[in-house]
């Protein structure tokens, strides 16, 4: 097995790949419940928090993007074929899928015309009839989004206790 230990990210990407981790499950998480509140401010409240993170999500992921491509540190793979493919399409994948997640989010948003926090207000922008399937498309691509960081993070952890290659520990803050 190669050792890949002696390699690490640095520390940008690694803070902004748990970011969007942590930003993601919390999205969704609060994405499922948001409508759980009553109807009022704190189910305003809820869904503001929702909406704004968003936004930052939205962010992170472009500066993401241009940190990978500009100046992210490059790994060797620690896997050559197969696995290697699989590991490239994964991550392609979730790119792929959170930016669309994304996009229909901000666009959900402008649809609906939020009021965030009872402070500010979203313009609604665009046709009311398209919130709906917006809003299921939304929710759909969250939910593929979730199976493949499930699917992501299963195979983490199916390198750092079958594996044994130290792949895990390269996106693992303080472990130099």
């Amino acid at each position: 097995m190669t050792n890949a230990t002696s390699a690490h990210y640095d520390r940008t990407t690694i803070a902004l790949h748990w970011l969007t981790a942590a930003s993601v499950a919390l999205l969704w998480i609060i994405g499922q419940t948001a409508d759980w509140a009553p109807r009022g401010p704190l189910r305003t409240g809820y869904w503001s928090i929702h909406v704004v993170l968003g936004f930052a999500l939205a962010i992170a992921l472009v500066a993401r993007i241009l940190w990978r491509g500009l100046r992210g540190r490059r790994l060797p793979a620690a896997d050559r074929g197969l696995l290697h493919f699989m590991a490239e399409a994964m991550h392609y994948a979730l790119y792929g899928v959170l930016t669309v997640t994304i996009g229909l989010g901000v666009v959900n948003a402008f649809l609906r015309g939020y009021d965030l926090f009872d402070l500010v207000h979203l313009p609604q922008i665009g046709d009311p009839a398209m919130r709906r399937p917006i809003t299921h498309w939304h929710g759909l691509a969250a939910n593929v989004l979730i199976v493949l960081a499930l699917l992501h993070a299963t195979a983490a952890l199916a390198h750092y206790y079958a594996r044994r290659d130290g792949v895990l520990q390269r996106m693992l803050p303080g472990l130099r």
